[in-house]
């Protein structure tokens, strides 16, 4: 497992949420300097704490997992559909947009 990758996940939800580690730590009831160690990736953390971590996150633990867990195409939606629902129509949209000009380019570059 890689804790520096799963530790910058925390990070990035947590900064999305404008938490600070303090509070985070506090909702979850783990010290402010484990939090840190978390995100740092120096520190693992038990499936009691993730689970806290996750549900004061908002976040699904597959989500989090995502660099440790072999994908499928279903996880991969999944992942998709956890970055984007928490953003309003338009920014959707254009990423909708950005998507079908990515794979675009990939259909030009195969021929």
């Amino acid at each position: 497992m890689d804790y520096k990758k799963l530790g910058g996940r925390i990070r990035e939800e947590r900064l999305r949420l404008n938490l600070t580690q303090a509070q985070l730590a506090e909702a979850i009831d783990i010290s402010d300097t484990y939090m840190g160690a978390i995100e740092r990736g120096e520190r693992s953390l038990t499936l009691d704490t993730l689970v806290r971590l996750v549900n004061r996150l908002g976040v699904t633990v597959d989500y989090m997992l995502a660099d440790s867990v072999s994908g499928n195409d279903s996880k991969i939606l999944e992942q998709i559909q956890q970055i984007i629902d928490c953003q309003p129509l338009e920014r959707k949209q254009m990423a909708v947009n950005v998507l079908r000009t990515i794979f675009s380019y990939f259909e030009k570059e195969d021929k």
